[in-house]
């Protein structure tokens, strides 16, 4: 489990990205393509076409990170928007990276004591 500071805000790029590019080809993509500094600390999240890849891209203090994760099955819950960015929250970020449906989360039951 990664763990991200708690200040540190939280982007989707919408629609989808190219899997190939690494960090300069996402760094550029964020400065020109969506209009956001890459070295502010924010954190922006890509997904590929397939919808089982995505890619974190994040600045800290000690340089620019790239985290990338794919899942087995099934695939990253993803807005329908093509273009653009969205702000999601860290607990939503877990969800996703999870592969859980982040936008309307479902409470579990759980067992009560009996006392």
């Amino acid at each position: 489990m990664i763990s991200f500071p708690s200040g540190a805000r939280i982007w989707l790029a919408l629609g989808v990205t190219d899997m190939r590019f690494g960090m300069p080809g996402l760094m550029r993509l964020v400065q020109h393509g969506l209009g956001h500094e890459v070295m502010a600390g924010d954190m922006f999240v890509f997904r590929g076409r397939q919808g089982s890849l995505c890619k974190i891209l994040w600045t800290d203090a000690l340089g620019v990170n790239l985290y990338a994760k794919r899942l087995e099955e099934g695939h990253f819950v993803w807005p329908s928007a093509k273009e653009g960015v969205i702000s999601i929250s860290a607990s939503a970020l877990a969800c996703l990276l999870d592969g859980i449906e982040w936008r309307k989360p479902q409470a579990r039951w759980r067992p009560t004591a009996v006392g």
